[in-house]
């Protein structure tokens, strides 16, 4: 690593993998690629790499739009991120809440983030997550995407009713995250949800061969992925697929999730590639070769698609962290190809653009089912041929809003890649049990030996 130097003119700060003390970091970078290098005063030196290749690190980055408007829930005694929330040192607003409403699962994943389906076999009463969204809405307001997680949140037979609780507090964009089992089983199940108020779900989906199930589920189950996609979008339910990306595993597999997408479009709205994170129920921390990070995304779609979605159709967030994501958004055109509507400058269907609420409302509208009725606040007209049969200007712009397929990935953190000015920006908080809103990753995150920084250590607030 001599020939290392400095990525940014500012340090930044990690935990170690062993103690998860709070030490001092880098970014440093080697020819193309940036490394986070931090340094233990008990358990050495560590280097991670954190972007590798091109579209440039510097080029990539860029400032965020807004600034945090709510108010904090705890103070800030011993500094991020023990204090946990959200303190007053985080500098942004919520977009997504997730309420993990079980820690039962169908299914016992080689790689889960939340160790899922271990001994726990009780679930948080109603009461309790009646509480959970009380604080949301507190906290942001109803405007915020509701992710009801676990687990798997369908084993509960009373989901239905936890859908219509969040409903009935406000909450209009509620979506399910799930392995779609239960969706694939019960015929009926997927009107159930559309009826109690589930817009979407975030639809656990690794790829197009059963050997990848087998490899990350623990047995195939691609025909039932299938058969709970096409009930979902028979019941009005928007589609997003989310795959875990193993180096190994289904990283080849990249090109062909996307094609399936778009054949299966508009029903399915996006697909959100998360590369694996070492954390949880999963593989050992890997050596810099194999970890992914989002260049490698970027550029395995374009490869993979032969250039029909192309790196340079990706836009860095404008909200979270300029680290943290990438998102794209496209539309078919009538000889077959695509039509991008992002791109590095950025454009009018940029979903991270302008505020809290604006990314909040275009990614509730691009991930739910294409809408019926007549009307758009999309402006996207540059795009494709406008289809045979549209008469008016207002059919056009639906017709384009309804036909958009979104393509993003989160380049989630563990003990080994963990920057405290990524924690600080993030925007989507987990309700701990306790009430307080967790950071994603900082929930999440475990040590070299399997040490939990907050899952399963929170302590009540008072008064809750």
């Amino acid at each position: 690593m001599g020939c290392c130097e400095k990525a940014t003119s500012f340090a930044t700060e990690s935990l170690c993998p062993h103690c998860l003390d709070r030490i001092p970091a880098t970014r440093e970078r080697c020819g193309e690629d940036v490394y986070l290098v931090k340094s233990c005063p008990e358990h050495g030196e560590f280097h991670t790499i954190i972007w590798r290749g091109k579209p440039e690190f510097h080029g990539w980055q860029r400032s965020p739009n807004m600034v945090r408007t709510s108010e904090s829930q705890t103070i800030a005694e011993h500094g991020c991120p023990f204090d946990c929330g959200i303190c007053p040192t985080h500098r942004k607003n919520a977009c997504t809440a997730v309420l993990e409403v079980t820690s039962r699962c169908n299914l016992r994943c080689p790689v889960c983030f939340a160790d899922s389906g271990s001994d726990v076999t009780s679930d948080p009463p109603l009461t309790e997550i009646a509480e959970w969204y009380r604080r949301v809405l507190e906290a942001y307001g109803p405007d915020i995407i509701i992710q009801l997680s676990g687990g798997e949140p369908t084993v509960r037979d009373d989901l239905p009713a936890i859908i219509g609780m969040g409903r009935s507090l406000g909450f209009s964009f509620i979506q399910v995250n799930t392995n779609g089992l239960r969706l694939a089983m019960e015929e009926d199940y997927a009107s159930v949800l559309r009826q109690a108020g589930a817009a979407s779900v975030f639809f656990q989906f690794d790829g197009t061969e059963d050997v990848i199930y087998r490899k990350l589920r623990g047995r195939a189950c691609y025909a039932e992925k299938r058969r709970a996609i096409e009930r979902c979008v028979e019941n009005g339910i928007g589609v997003v697929l989310v795959p875990t990306i193993v180096p190994g595993v289904n990283s080849h597999n990249i090109g062909a999730i996307i094609k399936l997408a778009l054949e299966l479009s508009p029903g399915v709205r996006g697909v959100h590639f998360q590369p694996v994170g070492y954390f949880g129920r999963g593989p050992d921390a890997p050596d810099n070769r194999s970890r992914l990070t989002l260049p490698d995304i970027m550029r395995a779609i374009e490869q993979q698609t032969d250039g029909l979605m192309r790196a340079e159709d990706f836009t860095p967030p404008g909200w979270e962290n300029t680290l943290c994501s990438f998102h794209g958004t496209f539309i078919p055109k009538t000889d077959g190809g695509l039509q991008a509507l992002t791109g590095h400058g950025g454009g009018c269907c940029d979903s991270r653009e302008g505020s809290d609420a604006h990314a909040v409302s275009f990614t509730a509208r691009q991930w739910s089912a294409p809408p019926a009725s007549k009307g758009s606040d999309c402006c996207c007209t540059a795009s494709s041929d406008p289809a045979a049969g549209i008469e008016t200007f207002d059919g056009f712009l639906e017709q384009v809003k309804s036909r958009l397929l979104s393509v993003s990935c989160m380049a989630f953190q563990d003990v080994w890649n963990l920057d405290l000015e990524r924690v600080r920006d993030c925007c989507i908080h987990v309700v701990a049990p306790d009430g307080r809103m967790i950071p994603f990753c900082l929930y999440n995150v475990t040590s070299a030996s399997g040490q939990r920084l907050y899952r399963g250590h929170l302590q009540e607030l008072p008064g809750f």
